[in-house]
């Protein structure tokens, strides 16, 4: 993630077209348009969301120019973006951010892994639903599985198939000890960060997170 002091006021922009997106206002911290912006910007989706509050307050004479500039002006913000986007190095992290650490952990969340279109958060949510049924329900017809396959965009099949790879990174689950599945490295890594965690956070987050995929259809 950039630093807070790595923020650049031609950011604004960016943040009053997602401010002004219908329905207008401050968008879900999870939201796939917010998420969008954070991506662009290298940027951390809660530090796009504290902002966009402070959007809504205006608390600044600099950020009340830029309103009054902007807002009303569609042609004109969609010009203002454009040259953003142009300026050298603007999106590329290695070379916008030259000299200033980088922790891209939150941004890999929302990238594929190396098998197919699974990514690490629909692999949250999956493992999720997992501690909501017993080895026996997870399978392709069990109607938990059939809505969180419409919601992500994936197939039953490949949601209970992520699912017998978290049966063998289940300690207490002891008949299910081996897979050559090529999702056990992405669904071990999410085990050892959520699995042995409090549960109510896990299903807070993933109650979170289905929000990304909610507008996104």
């Amino acid at each position: 993630m950039a630093r807070s002091d790595e923020w650049h006021d031609d950011y604004w922009l960016l943040l009053i077209q997602l401010y002004l997106k219908k329905p207008q206002g401050v968008k879900h911290l999870y939201s796939r348009s917010l998420i969008d912006v954070a991506m662009e910007l290298h940027i951390h989706p809660a530090e796009i969301h504290q902002r966009l509050f402070r959007l809504r307050q205006i608390n600044t004479p600099r950020l009340q120019r830029l309103w009054d500039t902007y807002a009303n002006s569609p042609k004109k913000l969609k010009r203002g973006i454009n040259l953003l986007r142009q300026m050298k190095g603007f999106g590329n992290a290695s070379v916008f951010y030259d000299g200033v650490e980088i922790n891209e952990s939150w941004e890999k969340d929302f990238k594929p892994i190396s098998t197919g279109t699974l990514t690490p958060v629909k692999l949250i949510l999956i493992l999720d639903l997992y501690f909501r049924l017993t080895p026996i329900t997870m399978v392709e017809d069990t109607p938990e599985v059939q809505e969180l396959s419409k919601l992500i965009r994936e197939t039953p099949k490949t949601i209970v198939d992520v699912m017998d790879v978290f049966l063998v990174c289940d300690p207490y689950i002891s008949e299910y000890n081996h897979t050559d599945s090529p999702f056990l490295p992405a669904c071990n890594n999410i085990w050892k960060r959520f699995g042995n965690e409090d549960l109510e956070a896990l299903a807070a987050l993933a109650a979170q997170l289905k929000e990304y995929f909610v507008n996104s259809r």
